[in-house]
C-alpha cells in the first residue's frame, strides 16, 4: 500500500457521528452487523451493490445483507456512486484528494482513474469537479465496511453527483464500462449505488413508496423508477446513482437484481411516525455456476 505520509488526505468528517471514531467500537460494530447477516440466493459473480447511506446505527444492518456477498473476495478498485447532498458547481463531483481516512486507515484515490472519467465525460458536454474537504456522507459510510471487508485494500473512484437525470446516467455508465473495461482482468472492480429510499413518511405510506421502488430495481430498467418519481409514487435520494450502476453492470454483463434487506429507520428506533427507507440489493451475473 502506498505510504500517503505527509501527503493531502481527507480527514473524516462524519466518524464519531455517523459511525464510531473509536476503532475497537467501529469494529465491534462492524462484525456484529455480519454476523447478522446472510445473504440471499443470487447466482454469478458479483458486479455491483445497492446500499443505504444513513448513519451505521440506522443503514449498517441492511447494508450488512449484501455486504455479506464480498466476504472473502479481493477487489481491486471501488466505485461508489452517490447523490450530493451539498451545493456544488458542476455534473459530477469527486474527491482533489489522495486519500480518504477512517478510523480504519487510509484508502486510496484512483487519481488516474479520474483523469480519464474527466475527460471522457467532456466529450458529453459534462463536468467533472474536484472538491477539496468535500463534507459527504454518502460515499464515505461505506469506506468502514469496505475497509473491514477487503483487508488486503482497494482504490476508491469516488462519485458524487449534482445532475441525476436519466441522460447522466446513461452518459456515466457507459464512460465507467469503458474504464473498467480498460483494466486488467486481474484487477476486478465493484460498483457501488449509495441511496436512501423514501424520507419523513409515515410508515405505511413510506412501504408503499418504498416497495414500488423495489419493485422497480428488480425489473432492470431505471426508465420505470424515474416515471415513478415524476409521478411522486416512489422515492430515493440517490436515483441518478441506482440508474447509473444498473446500467453500468448491466453493460458488464449483470442480469440479476437480489433484494437483500428491507428496512426503515422506525425498524431501528421504534418511531413509526417519520421514517427512512433502507434497501440494500446484490447485482450479479445471474448464471448457474454459483456465487
Amino acid at each position: 500500500m502506498k505510504d500517503f505520509a505527509g501527503e493531502n488526505i481527507r480527514t473524516s468528517p462524519i466518524a464519531g457521528s455517523w459511525y464510531p471514531d473509536d476503532l475497537t467500537q467501529l469494529r465491534r460494530m462492524l462484525a456484529n452487523f455480519l454476523d447478522n447477516a446472510d445473504p440471499p440466493n443470487y447466482s454469478g459473480r458479483v458486479r455491483a451493490l445497492v446500499l443505504p447511506h444513513a448513519g451505521l446505527y440506522y443503514s449498517g444492518q441492511t447494508a450488512a445483507f449484501a455486504l455479506k456477498a464480498i466476504e472473502g473476495q479481493r477487489y481491486s478498485r471501488v466505485i461508489i456512486i452517490s447523490p450530493s447532498h451539498n451545493y456544488y458547481p458542476g455534473d459530477v463531483l469527486s474527491s482533489v484528494h489522495d486519500a480518504y481516512q477512517t478510523p480504519l486507515g487510509l484508502v486510496p484515490v484512483d487519481r488516474d482513474s479520474l483523469t480519464f472519467l474527466g475527460n471522457r465525460l467532456s466529450e458529453d458536454g459534462l463536468d467533472l469537479n474536484l472538491i477539496r474537504n468535500d463534507r459527504e456522507h454518502s460515499v464515505e459510510i461505506e469506506l468502514p465496511f469496505l475497509q473491514y471487508l477487503l483487508p488486503e485494500g482497494f482504490q476508491l473512484i469516488p462519485l458524487m453527483l449534482m445532475n441525476q437525470s436519466l441522460t447522466m446516467a446513461k452518459n456515466l455508465s457507459g464512460a465507467l464500462t469503458e474504464v473498467i473495461t480498460s483494466f486488467p482482468g486481474d484487477e476486478p472492480t465493484l460498483l457501488i449505488a449509495s441511496s436512501d429510499l423514501s424520507h419523513f413518511y409515515q410508515q405505511s405510506q413510506a412501504n408503499r413508496l418504498d416497495q414500488r421502488l423495489i419493485e422497480s430495481l428488480q425489473n432492470f430498467d431505471p426508465t420505470i423508477f424515474y416515471a415513478l418519481k415524476a409521478a411522486h409514487k416512489a422515492e430515493a435520494c440517490g436515483y441518478g446513482a441506482i440508474a447509473t450502476v444498473l446500467l453500468a453492470a448491466k453493460k458488464l454483463g449483470a442480469s440479476q437484481v437480489t433484494i437483500a434487506d428491507y428496512r426503515t429507520s422506525g425498524d431501528v428506533s421504534q418511531d413509526y411516525t417519520s421514517v427512512v427507507g433502507y434497501v440494500s440489493a446484490i447485482i450479479s451475473e445471474g448464471d448457474d455456476e454459483g456465487k
